[in-house]
């Protein structure tokens, strides 16, 4: 990546940093790796409980873009073709008629996700991997760059169905707001009213400019021992005694691309080391699925993944070509 690709990338990412900051207080890591994501063009699941402000920052991501967006409210009496779209019968002529559903936008705020049934839930399966809806055997490219925000409140709340694993490899990243601290609260009591919300964001990138920006962060150099290195971390979680699921190739592609758009936001040219440590949680730990006796432990998959970079032997020399 050139110097201007550098300034264009690092450029943009602060813009967007800067405008969902105004209306998510307190919270810049979880900003951070929405912006990261978006630039990966991967996929976004927030975790929390209610009120920490999950769908808004899922928002004002959106509200930040000039591109398409929209929300779905995921429910239990939500059908797949609420999502996906359906064909429709045209009486007038007799022809059927595709009817795109609210899946074809640049940002989907899927929000309470685990609310809906798995069999609703698997109508993104396709679309956020493959960017295409495929109805009746015909398949319906949807606009780019498309990324998918959800939210998910946690597994032990009434009325929620847990993610299968497959839904969960989908999501590059996964991330938790948390309550905000002190500071941060009193902040949001102040501006109550009169401040920043997200209905009055605009926004400060256009779709074309999101491309651009992505197209940037893939010339981020990555040299080959730290391509290495991504491998041997997830290998690590294969076979692991604390794991009855380890992370897929998928896990691999998405650590390095997660990671090239972490240095870029930083205005690095390279990926170093740090980069992938820094992401290998998120991207890591929601992919492993822990094996009984490690449950009953009271162990966490994230724990497993922080032990992985402690023990792994990190290059020497991370720029080289």
């Amino acid at each position: 990546m050139d110097q201007h690709d550098r300034s264009g990338v690092t450029g943009a990412a602060q813009a967007l940093i800067d405008n969902v900051q105004r209306v998510v207080r307190g919270k810049p890591d979880a900003v951070r790796l929405a912006v990261v994501a978006l630039l990966s063009e991967g996929h976004l699941l927030v975790e929390d409980v209610p009120g920490t402000g999950k769908t808004t920052l899922a928002r004002a991501l959106s509200a930040s873009l000039s591109g398409t967006m929209q929300r779905i409210q995921f429910t239990p009496d939500l059908l797949p073709a609420d999502v996906t779209g359906s064909t429709v019968y045209r009486q007038h002529d007799g022809a059927f008629v595709f009817h795109p559903g609210p899946v074809f936008a640049h940002v989907v705020l899927a929000d309470e996700i685990n609310r809906a049934s798995p069999k609703t839930q698997s109508a993104l399966l396709e679309v956020m991997e493959e960017r295409r809806v495929t109805v009746d055997g015909e398949p319906h490219p949807v606009p780019r760059p498309f990324v998918v925000l959800a939210t998910q409140n946690p597994v032990e709340m009434d009325g929620t169905y847990r993610l299968p694993e497959a839904q969960l490899d989908r999501f590059l990243l996964r991330t938790a707001l948390g309550y905000p601290d002190r500071t941060a609260e009193i902040e949001v009591l102040e501006n109550e009213g009169d401040g920043p919300t997200v209905e009055r964001l605009r926004p400060v990138l256009t779709a074309e400019q999101v491309a651009a920006t992505i197209a940037g962060v893939q010339r981020v150099h990555v040299a080959p021992v730290l391509r290495g290195y991504v491998v041997d971390l997830v290998a690590d979680t294969r076979g692991h005694a604390d794991l009855r699921l380890g992370a897929s190739p998928r896990a691999s592609l998405g650590l390095l691309r997660a990671a090239r758009a972490y240095a870029a936001v930083a205005g690095r040219p390279h990926v170093t080391a740090d980069d992938v440590q820094a992401l290998a949680e998120p991207v890591l730990a929601h992919r492993l699925v822990l094996a009984p006796q490690a449950q009953l432990a009271g162990r966490t998959a994230a724990a497993v993944v922080r032990e992985l970079v402690d023990r792994v032997p990190v290059p020497t020399s991370t720029v080289s070509a």
